[in-house]
């Protein structure tokens, strides 16, 4: 019976061990897959703000390209619009001051 008695107070002792050891390592081994996922995370966040950032950036000198050459255009247009009016003003004071010379 002694043999009966030291069976389950052994296994007893060695379940709360086991259990003891398992949940150490099980908490360890927890935070290092936990700081490797954050980690992974954060670096996943890092990229993913670094490729907005550039897609942003692409699209901020697209927009920026275009109107550029919006504005060129308008200039060239109200030059042009400038010529026509001084060519008609230039003509009118002309012809205006021909007759009374």
């Amino acid at each position: 019976m002694s043999n009966k008695n030291g069976f389950a107070s052994g296994l007893i002792a060695g379940i709360a061990f086991g259990g003891l050891v398992g949940g150490l390592f099980g908490v360890l081994i927890g935070a290092r897959i936990s700081d490797d996922t954050e980690a992974e995370n954060l670096l996943d966040r890092q990229d993913n703000e670094k490729q907005t950032s550039t897609k942003e950036a692409e699209a901020i000198e697209e927009t920026r390209q275009s109107l550029e050459g919006k504005i060129a255009k308008l200039n060239q247009v109200i030059d042009e619009v400038r010529q026509q009016i001084n060519g008609v003003n230039g003509t009118w004071e002309k012809s205006e001051r021909s007759p009374s010379e």
